[in-house]
């Protein structure tokens, strides 16, 4: 390489640079903005994946251009040919798996009504997309992908066979997320007893944040075929009683309507509360020591049941201290038999 060749090499090496680096910074930034405007989220991802690649494009462009101009044995040009062939189609492979894959999660963000996705689809799109293109990289370089294609088939049988467990879970999975009764934000509690907000849902685990902040994870297949509540389905309010006992002499009229108005107050005070719900008392028994009641309450979510509760127990003695409801306690009557 002749100092002129070596001239024209960095020139078109630093237009690369430069041309990128004003793409990058000046052009992409507009197209950005107006996509933002936009309701579709599919441009945003765009445009968010091709941005590290603008400069990297150009540079390898220029290098390319540069070395047309460098006299150097045709392999070597048929070389850089290919590398450049396996750099732009692996780039554009990125963006489109990164791109898909974002768009499973951008379209639960918006609204109740749409199922909130997880990285297992996300993992599964990424595995199509960069496996498409490796055959398109193999085919383009001249290499037979039918060879490929066998083996594989080969393989994955050995592979299907080896890996029952992880496959049942893989599968358990797909057909947890593909019958949308459980998806991640939602709280469910298994018949094992474990119980919390479901985190994510991978290719092998189900993972759950427990009320005390601690992950629980749970194998798909164990999930798949368990009998579990999902307390945000098909709908995230939820309606809790708590139970009360008052004394026999007490005006059960004035218990119910009393313990109505602080239901009512709780509703107008606490936003946790669900306004639309009418709030109601049910008498439940004849108690060894009271008459016993249930209140009913609904709570715009699961975990804000757990306020309400506190501050219902709270208002609800105060109230029937106030107007002199009792509360008794437990009345036993002991008979001992006395030795003739």
């Amino acid at each position: 390489m002749n100092f002129d060749e070596l001239l024209y090499f960095s020139l078109f090496v630093a237009g690369g640079f430069v041309i990128g680096f004003f793409v990058r910074k000046v052009i992409s930034p507009i197209f950005r903005k107006a996509a933002s405007r936009t309701k579709w989220t599919a441009d945003d991802l765009i445009f968010e994946n091709t941005g590290k690649w603008v400069i990297p494009w150009f540079l390898a462009l220029g290098v390319y251009w540069g070395w047309e101009h460098v006299k150097m044995d045709a392999k070597y040009h048929h070389w850089l040919q290919n590398g450049l062939l396996i750099f732009y189609v692996f780039s554009f492979t990125a963006i489109i798996a990164n791109v898909l894959s974002g768009m499973t999660r951008v379209r639960n963000a918006h609204g109740d009504n749409i199922n909130s996705s997880s990285s297992i689809v996300g993992n599964i799109i990424k595995v199509i997309i960069y496996c498409v293109g490796v055959l398109v990289i193999l085919q383009s370089l001249g290499i037979s992908i039918t060879p490929v294609l066998t083996a594989l088939g080969v393989g994955g049988l050995a592979v299907a066979l080896a890996l029952q467990d992880t496959l049942s879970n893989l599968f358990a999975g797909i057909q947890i997320i593909s019958t949308r009764k459980i998806n991640p934000g939602d709280f469910i509690k298994l018949d094992s007893g474990q119980e919390g907000f479901v985190d994510d849902i991978s290719w092998r685990y189900t993972t759950l944040k427990s009320a005390d902040n601690n992950s629980i994870i749970i194998p798909n297949s164990k999930v798949a075929s368990a009998i579990l509540s999902n307390y945000f389905h098909p709908e995230k309010e939820v309606v809790f009683n708590i139970a009360v006992g008052v004394d026999y002499n007490s005006n059960l009229e004035e218990v119910e309507k009393i313990t109505i108005e602080v239901l009512k107050e709780m509703q107008e005070l606490y936003p946790e509360c669900d306004k639309d719900f009418q709030p109601f008392v049910r008498f439940q028994q004849f108690g060894d020591s009271s008459v016993d009641l249930k209140m009913f309450l609904r709570s715009k979510t699961f975990g804000g049941q757990f306020l309400l509760k506190h501050e219902l127990m709270k208002r609800v003695k105060k109230k029937y201290d106030e107007v002199g409801i009792q509360i008794p306690f437990p009345v036993r009557n002991v008979i001992i038999n006395k030795p003739e």
